[in-house]
């Protein structure tokens, strides 16, 4: 059991007896409220999507997968292939599979596919991703006190708020988790 404070995008868990996988994952703490999490899941049997509330200190029950690790390698009429590094087997996944885990796939990123009897059931992100910045206003000399983001069009097309000083083409890491600017890598 984990906290549902600490779902992960890909995620496979136990809910309402039934398996699901977490494709969109929002922590929120709202004014004087107690803080919630906000999260999408996807039915593995059915293909439905739900949407549930989980208070903070709410349990989950993450199901125990086997993990392989493999290599994104590219995107194909909507197909997402990841090849086994053992055996170089490929797999394909579909992108409602995959949920917002889209937007941090990279080529040559090293991820946890996760298989439940023997059947592929969804990802396991790294914390970070190393992304190349293709749009951004100019930086600013002296602007490296300023508390000031502006937006930043990454390589797979995921808009992310970088400080001021950051530049076009340069390589940033993207935390996987909220999508935010992390650091320079």
């Amino acid at each position: 059991m984990l906290a549902a404070t600490q779902l992960r995008l890909g995620m496979v868990v136990k809910f309402n007896n039934e398996l699901h996988t977490v494709f969109s994952m929002v922590h929120r703490t709202p004014g004087n409220l107690r803080g919630f999490v906000q999260v999408k899941m996807r039915n593995l049997r059915t293909g439905s999507q739900i949407e549930h509330r989980f208070a903070s200190e709410d349990k989950v029950e993450k199901i125990a997968l086997d993990e392989q690790e493999m290599e994104y390698l590219y995107e194909d009429g909507g197909l997402y292939y990841f090849m086994n590094i053992e055996n170089y087997e490929q797999i394909g996944f579909s992108a409602d599979i995959l949920g917002d885990a889209v937007k941090y796939l990279i080529p040559n990123l090293k991820i946890k596919i996760e298989f439940y009897e023997g059947r592929a059931v969804g990802v396991e992100l790294p914390a970070t991703v190393p992304m190349k910045i293709l749009e951004v206003e100019p930086g600013l000399k002296g602007a490296t006190v300023s508390n000031v983001g502006k937006p930043a069009k990454m390589e797979t097309g995921l808009i992310v708020q970088v400080p001021a000083f950051i530049n076009e083409g340069e390589v940033i890491m993207v935390s996987t988790t909220d999508g935010s600017y992390s650091q320079r890598a």
